[in-house]
């Protein structure tokens, strides 16, 4: 069993016997994959108490009787999570983040009960238009409450809250068309955490089109596939019969 959900920020409680029933008869072998803004690697190393919760809620994925698999969002730890160890799961490359908690990494290729997966993580964050303040200067904090006394909400902190590696490298990009060249252009489904910019372009005003989005484009235009999840924008909408925004539902993926 193959399901697709949204973005959780670190809260995973739809997950819950109640909301999602489906794992009463699921194992470790069947997957829940979350399109991006996992959020369970965020908070900073030193912060002892955030980490603490966050280990509950992993060990708490782990007690679940399904796999949890996520590409990155934009509100992703990345710099933890690229630096965690790579190894491979179904044929692509993953970050272990614990057992049964698997990052799948951009460009890579999976098979999955019978079926082809290409994952992409990553988007621009659009919540940054009061500007960014580096993590690294030692009066970030002060920089940050004026930023709050006038009233400017839409910052992050590099380093703290927003990391550049939100978008993908060159080489990143290279690799998923390398993989995608080795299976002919064609695979059943794309998981990314973002749209194309065509697709972004016709529901989304206040996104702007970015390296990432026109290279999803030319997967789009491009690979041969069934379906793709993309989360990102915070709603549940079938946008094409091919092409689904998905959010707060959890929706099993035809592998037969």
């Amino acid at each position: 069993m193959i399901f697709v959900t949204g973005d959780c920020h670190g809260k995973f409680h739809r997950f819950n016997k109640e909301r999602f029933p489906d794992q009463m008869h699921m194992t470790k072998n069947d997957v829940v994959i979350i399109c991006g803004d996992f959020g369970g690697i965020w908070c900073q190393p030193s912060d002892l108490v955030q980490q603490k919760t966050e280990k509950y809620w992993l060990r708490w994925l782990y007690e679940k009787p399904f796999t949890t698999l996520f590409v990155d969002g934009n509100h992703e730890n990345h710099a933890r999570l690229n630096d965690m160890p790579v190894s491979e799961w179904h044929g692509g490359k993953v970050h272990k983040v614990w057992d049964s908690v698997y990052h799948l990494m951009r460009g890579e290729v999976y098979e999955i009960e019978g079926k082809r997966f290409f994952t992409f993580g990553g988007a621009a964050s659009h919540d940054i238009s009061d500007g960014i303040i580096d993590g690294a200067d030692p009066d970030w904090k002060r920089q940050a409450i004026r930023m709050e006394m006038n009233d400017k909400y839409m910052y992050r902190v590099k380093g703290i809250s927003w990391w550049e590696e939100e978008l993908p490298s060159v080489e990143e990009m290279q690799n998923g068309l390398d993989n995608l060249a080795k299976v002919g252009n064609k695979v059943d489904y794309i998981i990314t955490h973002c749209a194309c910019s065509t697709i972004q372009n016709s529901f989304a005003g206040i996104y702007c089109n970015d390296r990432l989005t026109d290279y999803l484009d030319w997967i789009r235009n491009t690979v041969e596939y069934e379906q793709w999840f993309f989360g990102h924008y915070h709603e549940d909408f079938c946008i094409t019969p091919k092409d689904r925004l998905i959010y707060d539902e959890i929706i099993e993926l035809k592998t037969r």
